[in-house]
């Protein structure tokens, strides 16, 4: 099954799609292997944020998600 990635916002224009499959488990390190540089430099920024399992993540180093997984990468909301 694996861990799914999720681009959302432009993230996703930057990654060619909107999601990935990678195999379990998946941390920190790995997540930014999987997603390329620009997006890894984009997800070293505080203002964007990483979810996993439906719940954000309050220290986005600290993921460690397993089999089964979503992990959700959220730009900054805008808009009115």
């Amino acid at each position: 099954m694996g861990v799914r990635i999720l681009f959302l916002g432009p993230l996703s224009d930057l990654a060619g799609g909107s999601e990935r499959e990678v195999a379990a488990p998946l941390d920190w390190a790995g997540l930014l292997d999987h997603v390329g540089p620009d997006i890894a430099e984009q997800l070293g920024e505080a203002r964007v944020n990483v979810a996993c399992g439906g719940k954000v993540l309050a220290d986005k180093t600290a993921l460690h998600a397993q089999d089964g997984d979503e992990v959700a990468l959220l730009p900054p909301v805008s808009g009115g």
